[in-house]
C-alpha cells in the first residue's frame, strides 16, 4: 500500500488536469501557484505536477475571492494547512473557524452600513449633524480614509455633532 501511495505522488496532476477538475484556467493555476497558494513539483520529465489535495486548495482560493478575500488573506488561512501531506478535517475545520471569523467581521460591517445608509441614500447633503457620515472640518481624518463614522468609527466626545 505505501508503494502505491508513493507512485501516486509521483504522478501526480498534470496542469491541464487540475485546470480541468477546477475549471480555472493553466495562467491562473500558475498564477496561484507563483503567488505561494499551491506548490507543484517536477517529474522526471521536467512537467509540472500537483497533489489532488490542491483541488481543494484551488477551490478555497475560488470561494474566499467571491467573498473578496485578497490573496494575501488567502495564503495568510492556507498558511495553516500541512505542506507535504493532504490536509486532515482537522485542519480545514481550523481555516474554516479563522475564515468564519472574518466572515462574521465582514458580515457585521455589511449589516451596519446597510442600516446607517438608510436614512442617507435620499438625502445627499453629507451636512446634517444626524448624518452619519458628517465630518465637520475633518475631525475624523485621524481615524482613516473614507466615511469613518458610516464605516463604525465613533466620534471622539470632541466630535459631537
Amino acid at each position: 500500500m505505501p508503494e502505491n501511495r508513493s507512485l501516486r505522488k509521483k504522478a501526480g496532476l498534470p496542469i491541464g488536469a487540475l485546470a480541468e477538475r477546477t475549471g480555472l484556467a493553466v495562467s491562473a493555476i500558475r498564477y496561484y501557484e507563483s503567488q505561494g497558494l499551491i506548490a507543484a513539483w517536477r517529474n522526471a520529465g521536467g512537467q509540472r505536477r500537483f497533489e489532488r489535495a490542491d483541488i481543494r486548495r484551488l477551490s478555497f482560493v475560488m470561494i474566499a475571492q467571491k467573498f473578496d478575500f485578497s490573496i494575501a488573506e488567502i495564503r495568510d488561512l492556507l498558511n495553516g494547512l500541512p505542506n507535504g501531506r493532504a490536509p486532515t478535517p482537522a485542519d480545514w475545520r481550523q481555516i474554516s473557524r479563522q475564515f468564519r471569523q472574518a466572515l462574521d467581521q465582514r458580515i457585521a460591517t455589511l449589516e451596519k452600513l446597510r442600516d446607517n445608509l438608510d436614512g442617507c441614500i435620499g438625502c445627499g447633503c453629507l451636512s446634517l449633524p444626524k448624518c452619519a457620515l458628517y465630518n465637520d472640518h475633518d475631525r475624523a481624518r485621524n481615524k482613516g480614509q473614507g466615511p469613518r463614522y458610516l464605516l463604525g468609527d465613533s466620534p471622539e466626545v470632541s466630535d459631537n455633532y
